[in-house]
């Protein structure tokens, strides 16, 4: 059976990071500062997307670990090698995870894939496949952007240069950008910089079209 690779998270307790790793080592120090502080405020973020990742912390250790347990219990149905190398294998081809869903499409579209060799779903594989290919490096980028574009809007929107900092990120400038984190929360500032800096580097490897 696959493995599934676990969820990488960081955990803040107001603008104070608590924890880092996996979800399970992360969402049990969360658990742990709730239990010191019922008036705490943590957020868990998922570290590639920075989308709160919601678990629910009450209970005991042990009721967590099992709440945990099932969620990795879902996320396991959900991918499809997981799937496939459940139970005995059967005779014949292995399954490729291929998925059917509704395409529309105009007629001429329709005409030319029914004259591409292997048909229809074979032509727009390939299609998708190089279409994956020649954006990597934007798409890259745009999920690094998105990913500490939205962590600063949760944990520093209300903070003194937020716009400017915004501004400067987006536009690449990251001198000007680190200027205006400087003053933000230590953890939250170094979390932001932590992000950025993937969408930073993605910018100057990806080419000028």
């Amino acid at each position: 059976m696959n493995e599934i690779s676990p969820l990488l998270c960081t955990a803040f307790a107001g603008t104070r990071q608590i924890a880092s790793g996996g979800l399970r080592h992360v969402a049990l120090k969360a658990q742990e500062s709730i239990t010191r502080d019922n008036s705490a405020q943590v957020l868990i973020f998922d570290d590639a997307t920075s989308e709160v990742v919601d678990v629910d912390l009450r209970g005991t250790p042990d009721e967590l670990s099992q709440r945990l347990d099932e969620m990795e219990a879902h996320a396991g149905q959900d991918g499809e090698p997981v799937a496939a190398d459940q139970g005995a294998r059967k005779p014949g081809r292995p399954k490729l995870g291929v998925v059917a869903r509704e395409v529309t499409l105009l007629p001429r579209h329709w005409d030319w894939l029914a004259t591409q060799p292997g048909g229809a779903s074979v032509a727009l594989r390939k299609l998708v496949e190089q279409a994956k290919r020649a954006n990597q490096d934007k798409d890259r980028l745009r999920v690094a952007q998105e990913s500490a574009y939205r962590f600063m809007s949760a944990m520093a929107g209300n903070e003194p240069g937020f716009e400017e900092a915004t501004r400067a990120f987006f536009a690449g400038d990251r001198e000007r950008f680190e200027m205006q984190v400087a003053p933000w929360p230590v953890d939250v500032g170094n979390h932001v910089k932590k992000l950025a800096g993937r969408a930073f580097e993605y910018a100057v490897a990806e080419p000028e079209a």
